[in-house]
């Protein structure tokens, strides 16, 4: 066998990238662990809306690469905190008043 290349060889290595086919980039795995994938979790409704909106926040995380979910968390947790200060600020019916002439016990 000859090294040599061939006339018709070297014809056919230059010639116009237009008229040869078109290369397909390789097709990316389907599995690939990197990419952002969902984590099925469910999420009950807890009949309370504004918990429930928080809760739902959650899903965005399903759509990000995994350092981008700690943002979607502590979001989520700063909401939840939030709506339990806002229970705790929320008046309520008054204390029941003691009668004055009542001694402590």
């Amino acid at each position: 066998m000859s090294d040599s290349v061939t006339a018709a060889e070297a014809a056919a290595a230059q010639a116009d990238p237009a008229t040869e086919a078109p290369v397909e980039p390789a097709a990316e795995p389907e599995d690939d662990p990197a990419a952002p994938a969902p984590l099925h979790v469910d999420r009950t409704p807890t009949g309370n809306a504004e918990v429930d909106a928080r809760l739902e926040r959650l899903a965005d995380a399903d759509h990000l690469a995994t350092d981008g979910h700690v943002e979607v968390y502590e979001d989520v947790h700063q909401g939840l905190r939030d709506v339990l200060t806002a229970l705790d600020a929320r008046p309520g019916p008054p204390a029941p008043a003691r009668h004055p002439t009542t001694a402590p016990r």
